[in-house]
């Protein structure tokens, strides 16, 4: 088996591959074949023996955000093997040499949405609640008013102002994807606008702009639906402008589903005499892993205080061992470590999906002293992602 990245030629069979495991059609060959060759991604592949690709993943890179800092990511996508080549070990085989690549390059995280947890935890994931979506009638907000100026985005308007919005408000939460105006027209503003029943606003007070939404109009019997794709936020005025807004809709839909970040708890924020009306669900289908172990303990938020950690990781030889961790240094010692983990574990510990307390729990951690300072680092943090790839 041989493991390489494709060739732009390769494209095209490693895309009905992806076809096939995804049940997806493709409507015209010829135009798929051209656009194949014009793909840019980071595209891997595992070839049998005759030269034919058996499977592949894509790489994507972004920037997402870590204690309000941005760190270099990688976003896994596509990963997909012809039915006679399963079993074969060949998605391992490309993630132990895509992820040793993404260390060279310079990853932090790798993260991914995955059809089943179980299957990713043995390359090193693990999983992270990205936001929460509440379920309400609109008339659970009646006793909200948005006085000020709502602005409604019209096909051919600028979208810089949407932008710097969203993407100021991501700075807030760990593991937020920050978005370039090509991938942020490309979720929220391309298509047929009207057709699709998708709306954009900004909400004002006086000339500043307090907050945003984006949300889709769902057909629905006996009501429609009124789903929140993205929003955005200025501190309270902007949050309460939100609900004000939204509450407007109560003759037009019979539920709202708002999607909040992971930490922002609405049933402690919104007060109303049908509070029971709303329901909540957490969402649990990313995962992410640590690239590079260092870089990740580099970047983190750690507060005063020295401990030593022990890092074990089965597909990344770089990031097994044991580093002392202190304001302005992260560096290899033979130290006795406080604290040791999997590579699964430190990945959702650092990026705040959960505490030292609930770390505890997992087999995969063992907490061996300084017990202080490590419950001061690992604290449970804001968390939000929104963008697919």
């Amino acid at each position: 088996m041989e493991i390489r990245r494709l060739r732009p030629e390769e494209r095209f069979e490693a895309d009905l591959i992806s076809n096939t495991a995804f049940h997806m059609r493709m409507e015209d060959p010829d135009k798929a074949r051209g656009k194949s060759l014009k793909e840019t991604v980071d595209d891997w592949g595992a070839f049998d023996e005759g030269g034919h690709v058996m499977a592949r993943i894509i790489n994507n890179r972004f920037e997402s955000v870590l204690d309000g800092t941005t760190v270099r990511t990688g976003g896994i996508g596509a990963v997909s093997t012809l039915p006679e080549y399963r079993s074969t070990g060949a998605i391992r085989a490309i993630f132990s040499s895509l992820l040793p690549d993404a260390y060279r390059e310079g990853e932090v995280f790798s993260t991914l949405y995955p059809f089943n947890q179980a299957f990713y935890r043995k390359f090193g994931y693990d999983t992270v609640c990205p936001l929460s979506v509440y379920t309400m009638p609109p008339e659970v907000l009646r006793d909200y008013r948005f006085t000020g100026r709502a602005v409604q985005w019209k096909p051919g308007d600028g979208i810089g102002e949407y932008l710097e919005l969203f993407n100021r408000f991501s700075m807030g939460f760990n593991l937020a994807v920050l978005r370039d105006e090509e991938r942020f027209r490309r979720d929220h503003f391309d298509g047929l606008y009207y057709r699709d029943r998708k709306f954009a606003y900004l909400l004002k007070d006086g000339e500043e702009t307090c907050a945003g939404l984006i949300f889709q109009d769902v057909r629905h019997d006996p009501q429609a639906i009124l789903m929140v794709e993205d929003l955005a936020w200025r501190g309270r005025k902007g949050f309460l402008a939100l609900l004000g807004f939204l509450s407007r809709f109560s003759a037009d839909y019979g539920e709202i589903r708002l999607p909040l970040p992971v930490g922002t708890e609405l049933y402690s924020l919104v007060h109303s005499a049908r509070e029971y009306d709303i329901s909540k669900e957490t969402e649990h289908n990313y995962m992410i892993r640590p690239v590079n172990a260092v870089k990740l303990l580099s970047a983190m938020r750690r507060g005063p205080g020295r401990f030593v950690i022990r890092v074990k990781d089965d597909l990344i030889a770089e990031n097994n061992g044991v580093f002392a961790v202190e304001e302005g240094s992260v560096r290899e010692t033979g130290e006795k470590a406080d604290l040791s983990v999997d590579i699964r574990a430190l990945g959702v510990m650092a990026a705040g999906a959960i505490s030292l307390k609930e770390a505890a729990l997992r087999e995969d951690v063992e907490i061996l002293g300084n017990l202080e300072t490590l419950e001061r680092v690992f604290v449970r943090k804001p968390v939000l992602v929104r963008v697919k790839f």
